[in-house]
């Protein structure tokens, strides 16, 4: 099952697009799940919240789990670190998981290999591939998807239709 987890302040982003279309183009299908933290709300910021668990549980169910943040101040956005605040150290063990960051210009390319794949790891993922950067102006037809495609291809066994 892939899960797309999106970090942008605003609702259907082209983060979110960016997201799922690098799911789609690693699985061949659409992702399983898509989980748009804003929408979230106000139950980000305490403990119980329904609709938080019940994002918690589905990106628990990923078997790929793309997580996806536009760049702020050089790093992920506070939304993003929020909702993965809600996982304990290692309580995603075993879920494969590609970071994901897009942004105006190329000087933070380096950020979600240096900055949000250690956050994923130390919830528990597995990042068997280099974290992705992509121009949020060109991300549909980017020569840098193509090419980190190409660069990653086998490296991550997902099952057709995951």
């Amino acid at each position: 099952m892939s899960v797309v987890v999106v970090g942008n302040p605003k609702p259907n982003s082209r983060t979110r697009r960016a997201a799922e279309l690098v799911a789609e183009r690693m699985t061949g299908t659409l992702p399983t799940a898509v989980v748009d933290v804003i929408e979230l709300g106000a139950g980000l910021l305490g403990w119980g919240d329904s609709a938080v668990a019940e994002a918690v549980e589905t990106v628990r169910e990923a078997d790929l789990l793309v997580v996806a943040s536009p760049t702020f101040k050089a790093t992920y956005s506070g939304v993003l670190k929020l909702f993965l605040d809600q996982f304990r150290a290692g309580e995603l063990k075993g879920t494969i998981a590609i970071p994901l960051m897009l942004g105006a210009g190329s000087q933070h390319a380096l950020a979600p290999e240096l900055l949000l794949k250690p956050v994923l790891v130390e919830i528990g993922c597995t990042c068997p591939t280099p974290g992705l950067y992509l121009l949020d102006s060109a991300y549909e037809d980017s020569p840098l998807l193509t090419a980190w495609l190409e660069r990653v291809e086998g490296t991550i066994a997902v099952p057709a239709g995951s």
